[in-house]
């Protein structure tokens, strides 16, 4: 192809088609504000006088009310698998189907970019009613030359955006967001490969939506399974985690009324909504976090899709660690930019943070500890040759936090179609220590570099047998989930890290 498919942006610090979000909204701004403030010291001044009133009684309250809160939390999350049942028709194809722009920013794919092109021209949807844009760094030549070299769709086309920091996945896409013809727009990864009827499902959800108020749809991310040789460990702990979010977390807030955290790919925009709102936060490492709860306390509400995007799990722990940090640390961001008035929200938008952001940034801190508190007792008690001195309260919390978490894996995975068996439930406290050793990176590096984007690696998916690529019974499973809600569940609106 010649150099007149692509698109290239002057090259000035803020251009007039890049959409930003303003400084009092965006993690660019790391100070805190008063509210932050006053909100923090009486937090430490009840802590510091109570320890220095009543040291032993101050213990034992600050023990219990963690304790209270993590009970809580385990039953919010069975609340959640219960809320997320529910089956229903699929809505009716608009006589006129808008037109849609697929983004998709890549860096440093030069490997997979031509596997996306080939994955992206197996969507069904009308050729003139799409635009699609790589969206591509000026100084990643490789991957560029790898774009252009690559057989596309006349629809395709390639993007530079004009140099500029921070150098991120969000601020190219808000750099080609101006340059988006369609009225609806999706997102796209590197390593994607969504089902091909997902834009036509995405766009019949919008034609049914009476209530004016739908901004954002979430389409699953599902992990695909090996073609060949076994899951390792983290592969398979990943796969059920995203099973537990996508399949059964985010479906059960919706039908609940309540914002989450969008992923980071999949998710079907209104276009004019998505640039009333500024686009995304350039300068936030989990932009899809922010964006959730931003589109919320703007007015406008979430859902979720039945149509899945099936991804590759990051693989060894070499790249599952900068992954898994680069989402916690985007977390910590979007807590501390939507905590500046957090009675913006309202409350369910703070109930919905805290539970989701909150809660998942806590329980990465203290499983590791945990586990290490738990071994530990155990461990001296039997030298000793005495029972276990664990509180009755711990084992509570500990039994009912494994529990409710199994459960929502489970469920998800079935719904997802990937295998979670008796040996993944007995692994899994082992992988949720490690976020404990993530969340402690991520801390370092929100000091230390807050705005690094830690690239995740892709290579090509391994040749799969003809037909389509999921495994026995997806194909049943995307059709019949129960986990499939209607534009009038999303009265409401979670991000995979």
């Amino acid at each position: 192809m010649d150099g007149s498919w692509i698109n290239v942006l002057p090259h000035r610090r803020r251009d007039a088609t890049c959409y930003d979000v303003p400084a009092g909204q965006s993690a660019s701004r790391r100070s805190l504000t008063v509210d932050q403030i006053v909100l923090l010291g009486a937090a430490c001044s009840a802590v510091v006088v109570g320890v220095w009133a009543d040291p032993d009684g101050a213990g034992t309250v600050l023990v219990s009310v963690t304790a209270v809160v993590f009970l809580g939390l385990a039953a919010w999350r069975i609340t959640l698998a219960f809320a997320s049942t529910g089956k229903i028709a699929a809505d009716p194809q608009p006589s006129v189907l808008p037109r849609y722009t697929i983004l998709a920013a890549l860096h440093d794919e030069a490997g997979v970019v031509g596997q996306l092109i080939e994955r992206l021209s197996r969507i069904d949807y009308p050729p003139h009613r799409l635009q699609g844009l790589l969206v591509l760094e000026a100084h990643d030549h490789a991957t560029i030359a790898a774009a252009l070299a690559a057989p596309r769709p006349s629809w395709l086309r390639v993007f530079v955006a004009p140099p500029g920091r921070p150098l991120t996945k969000p601020r190219a896409l808000n750099c080609a967001l101006g340059h988006a013809t369609g009225d609806l727009l999706t997102v796209y990864d590197a390593e994607d490969d969504p089902d091909p009827q997902q834009l036509r499902e995405a766009a019949a959800r919008f034609a049914v939506d009476r209530t004016g108020r739908l901004a954002c749809l979430q389409a699953p991310l599902r992990i695909r399974p090996r073609t060949t040789g076994a899951a390792t460990f983290l592969e398979r702990q990943f796969a059920a985690e995203y099973a537990a979010l996508f399949e059964t977390t985010l479906p059960g807030m919706c039908r609940l009324g309540l914002p989450f955290p969008l992923g980071g790919t999949s998710n079907h925009f209104r276009t004019d909504v998505l640039r009333a709102v500024g686009g995304c936060d350039a300068w936030n490492v989990t932009e899809d976090a922010d964006l959730g709860f931003r589109l919320w306390r703007r007015g406008w509400r979430l859902g979720v899709i039945r149509r899945p995007t099936w991804e590759t799990p990051p693989g060894a722990f070499e790249h599952w660690l900068p992954q898994r940090t680069r989402w916690l640390k985007g977390y910590m961001q979007t807590f501390g930019v939507h905590s500046r008035r957090a009675w913006e929200l309202g409350p369910q938008g703070l109930f919905s943070l805290l539970v989701t952001v909150g809660a998942g940034l806590a329980s990465a801190a203290i499983h590791g500890p945990s586990l290490a508190w738990l071994a530990t007792a155990v461990l001296v008690s039997a030298m000793a040759g005495m029972a276990p001195l664990i509180p009755p309260l711990a084992i509570a919390v500990l039994i009912a936090g494994t529990a409710s978490a199994w459960l929502c894996c489970w469920i998800g995975a079935r719904r997802a179609g990937i295998a979670y068996g008796f040996v993944d439930m007995v692994a899994a406290p082992a992988y949720w220590a490690l976020l404990s050793l993530a969340w402690a990176h991520a801390v370092w590096r929100l000091i230390r570099e807050p705005f690094a984007w830690d690239k995740t690696a892709h290579r090509p998916d391994q040749p799969r047998a003809p037909g389509p690529a999921r495994a026995p019974g997806h194909a049943r499973l995307d059709e019949t989930a129960p986990n499939r809600l209607s534009a009038a569940h999303a009265a409401a609106p979670q991000p995979v890290a």
